[in-house]
């Protein structure tokens, strides 16, 4: 059920804060270390011909869990649902670290993902059971801090232990991390007990899962062990086009559904959730291939370019601090929001103007620059598509937009994989930076457009 804010005894509101941010900073801290050891540990494991389905497959089921997860937080609360969520991380991590094949460490990543899904979006969740609007947007901002120190020293940790060590740690530490958090959220959320009749939409779960692998195995597929225009690859894709017609007419008629329908209705919701997708082309090109370009154009080893995106890194967390704030004092959006994907395009043009000669100065440059653009729109997404709709509707709609967040990662990477076997290291790696930029633009474009609600007004019941 979703819980009122007075129903969380204001004498464990401190504990409940706690454990909120350490499972935030759990899974941040899986995402700053895995994009800087994941070049290392293909080339470790022979891997590099499935470094795209690495990252796609994951996401793929993040994508899933998101959605599914937080219908089942509005159906059984909150904190079930992230106990369960953390100790898939928590499986997936020991697998991963015991993994001896590529293949067995997707499977392993995969596991990760389908708790990943659903820990950042259900920690937003909680704040927005937790806080009327205005206090909301100033703790959704602070909740940075914890993404903020993740960012901070994982890219650099990571580095350190593929270069000194082994990367294994890295997933070694990750369980200790979410045992702490399943325990912290365990002795502090209070328990949600089932208030709705109506079953889980487990047709539409159905549909949805057919609709988003067939796609994403289709995109993964095409331009690398098969042509884009051949049989099989057409196959899936058509098959997740009918899945994905069928999936939204089983929605329209479903009393609980996984996508509600009203989300469709809200301009903000659409216009935000469709240039998130979009902007994780240009994202991925700067998470996953920059990395890659520094390591394997540039020479640079693992504890370089974990230094070189730190900055990128730390500054997306951080910068949700004074854009929550902001948000809470000016009460205007907007504004930021153009900044942010604008500066974003163009870092992601100046990435194209790499070569293997560039001085990692540069490197530090626009790493910082697409840090400072990137970290205010998180907290401005689901802040405001927590205020376009009700309380009814808060874990839904905080789930759908981190959907399309985690659907982007997944195509993107899907995509720009079949690129980077197209041509040698550099020339393909070049050609994934301007996708990236042009896609960029294009969000930036699109919320150019967006209108501009209250963040103030309390939600309806």
């Amino acid at each position: 059920m979703t819980l009122q804010p007075t129903d969380y005894p204001q004498g464990r509101v401190a504990w409940i804060l706690a454990a909120v941010f350490l499972a935030y900073f759990t899974s941040n801290y899986f995402i700053s270390t895995s994009m800087v050891a994941m070049p290392h540990i293909a080339a470790e494991l022979d891997g590099m011909p499935l470094f795209s389905w690495a990252i796609a497959i994951p996401a793929l089921l993040s994508a899933l869990t998101t959605l599914i997860f937080a219908k089942l937080s509005d159906l059984f609360g909150r904190r079930l649902i992230l106990l369960v969520s953390l100790a898939a991380i928590l499986v997936g991590a020991v697998l991963s670290a015991l993994c001896h094949s590529f293949v067995f460490l997707i499977f392993g990543l995969s596991v990760i993902g389908l708790g990943q899904g659903a820990v950042q979006p259900l920690c937003f969740t909680v704040l927005g059971d937790m806080f009327e609007p205005a206090r909301r947007n100033r703790w959704a901002g602070l909740l940075n801090l914890s993404s903020g120190a993740a960012a901070l020293f994982g890219p650099s940790l990571a580095g350190w232990l593929v270069d000194q060590l082994t990367w294994r740690l890295l997933f070694w530490l990750l369980v200790p991390l979410a045992l702490l958090s399943a325990a912290a959220i365990l002795f502090s959320l209070p328990r949600g007990d089932r208030t709705r009749s109506h079953p889980l939409d487990l047709g539409g779960a159905s549909l949805l899962a057919v609709a988003t692998s067939t796609l994403i195995v289709g995109l993964c597929l095409g331009g690398g062990s098969l042509p884009w225009l051949s049989f099989p690859v057409l196959g899936l894709i058509g098959t997740s086009l009918l899945f994905w017609l069928l999936f939204l007419r089983s929605e329209a008629g479903q009393p609980e559904p996984i996508l509600d329908p009203h989300l469709a209705g809200s301009r903000v919701f659409l216009t935000a959730a469709l240039a998130a997708l979009l902007s994780f082309f240009g994202l991925t090109a700067i998470s996953t291939y920059f990395p890659l370009f520094l390591q394997g154009v540039q020479g640079a080893s693992a504890t370089l370019s974990g230094q070189v995106i730190t900055p990128y890194s730390f500054l997306i967390s951080f910068m949700g601090v004074p854009t929550g704030l902001a948000l809470a004092r000016l009460r205007r959006y907007k504004w930021m929001y153009i900044a942010g994907y604008g500066v974003l395009a163009a870092a992601l043009f100046g990435l194209y103007g790499f070569t293997a000669r560039t001085a990692s100065g540069w490197g530090f440059f626009v790493s910082t620059v697409a840090g400072l653009g990137l970290g205010t729109i998180p907290t401005i997404n689901t802040l405001i598509v927590q205020s376009a709709f009700s309380k009814r509707l808060l874990g839904a709609a905080t789930g759908g937009i981190f959907f399309f967040v985690a659907m982007g990662r997944a195509i993107a990477p899907a995509i720009l994989g079949s690129v980077l076997q197209a041509a040698r290291l550099e020339t393909s790696l070049k050609s994934i930076f301007l996708i990236g930029a042009v896609t960029m633009l294009l969000s930036f474009l699109l919320i150019v457009t967006i209108p501009e609600i209250s963040l103030q007004s309390a939600n309806p019941d």
